[in-house]
C-alpha cells in the first residue's frame, strides 16, 4: 500500500520545536476496522487475569476503569499490516529517519463513566533511565476523541521548558509514574476518530477522565531508531523489528541479534 499521508515541513518543525504534531482522519478504514476489531477481546484477557490473580489492580490496569493491553501483534498477527505499513514508514521517516524499528504496541482503553484519568508522564519516563534515545509515540484515535471522554493532552516544550527525560515519582493509588506537577493544562488533542497524535517519547502528555458511556479506545504504535536496550545494556527493553534500513522498506528482515524476553 503506498503511503496515504504526507508529513509538511510546518509538521516537521512543530514535531522539532513542541515536541508533536497531529494528523487528522488519516487512518484507512480497513486499518481502523481491524484495530477496534480487536480491542475487546485483550481487554478481557487482562480481566481473566486479575480474576486469576483475584485483584482489580494490575501494575496500571484499573478493573473497569483504564486498561493497558501491550504486545498484541504477538497474538494477533493482523496488527502487523497496520504497524508496518506504508503510512507508519512515511511518519516515522519525517521524525526518526531512515533507520527505524517498531519497538511497542499497547491498547490503552478507558473503561465507560468511570474511565480513570493518567497522570502527566513522558512516555521515556516508562523506560526507567535516561541513556536512551528518545523513540516515537503514534496514538491512534479508534473513537472521536473529546474533553468529556478523556483524550490525551500535550504539552509542547515551548511551554514547559524540558526537552529531556527527567526522573518520574510513583504515585501509590494509582501506580502512574509523574513527571509533571505543575498547572499547565496542556494542548487537548480533540480528534474524529481515525487521527494520529504523533509525538516523542519525552514529550509530557495526559489524559482526563472517560465520564461518558462509552469505552474510549486508543491505540499506539511506538517507533524508535534504534533497538532500545536495557539500563544494563545486556537486553532488548521491548521489540526491534525493522521497518526501515537506510529509508527503505525492510518488513519481515531478522531483528538485531541481541537477547529479548520475547520469544
Amino acid at each position: 500500500m503506498k503511503p496515504t499521508i504526507q508529513i509538511s515541513d510546518q509538521q516537521k518543525l512543530q514535531f522539532k520545536t513542541d515536541g508533536y504534531f497531529v494528523l487528522e482522519n488519516v487512518i484507512p478504514d480497513q486499518f481502523l476496522n481491524l484495530l477496534r476489531s480487536q480491542c475487546q477481546r485483550f481487554i478481557d484477557q487482562i480481566d481473566v487475569e486479575m480474576d486469576r490473580q483475584d485483584t482489580n489492580v494490575m501494575g496500571i490496569n484499573h478493573r473497569n476503569k483504564r486498561y493497558f493491553v501491550s504486545n498484541c501483534f504477538r497474538q494477533q498477527p493482523k496488527l502487523r499490516q497496520f504497524l508496518f505499513s506504508e503510512m507508519m514508514a512515511e511518519i516515522c521517516r519525517a521524525t526518526l529517519g531512515e533507520n527505524v524499528y517498531l519497538f511497542w504496541e499497547q491498547y490503552v482503553v478507558k473503561g465507560a463513566k468511570e474511565g480513570m484519568a493518567f497522570s502527566w508522564h513522558q512516555d521515556s519516563g516508562y523506560i526507567g533511565y535516561p541513556d536512551h534515545r528518545p523513540y516515537l509515540t503514534c496514538w491512534c484515535a479508534l473513537d472521536d476523541m473529546s474533553e468529556e471522554n478523556g483524550t490525551v493532552h500535550v504539552m509542547p516544550f515551548s511551554r514547559v521548558g524540558i526537552r529531556s527525560w527527567v526522573q518520574h515519582i510513583r504515585d501509590e493509588g494509582t501506580n502512574d509514574l509523574i513527571g509533571y506537577f505543575g498547572q499547565d493544562p496542556g494542548v487537548p488533542v480533540i480528534v474524529p476518530a481515525g487521527s494520529i497524535a504523533v509525538f516523542t517519547s519525552i514529550n509530557f502528555h495526559s489524559s482526563g477522565t472517560n465520564h461518558t458511556s462509552n469505552l474510549r479506545r486508543a491505540y499506539l504504535a511506538q517507533y524508535s531508531a534504534e533497538p532500545l536496550l536495557s539500563r544494563d545494556q545486556t537486553r532488548l527493553w521491548g521489540n526491534a523489528e525493522p521497518l526501515l534500513i537506510h529509508g527503505e522498506m525492510a518488513v519481515g528482515s531478522p531483528p538485531p541479534n541481541i537477547p529479548s524476553n520475547f520469544k
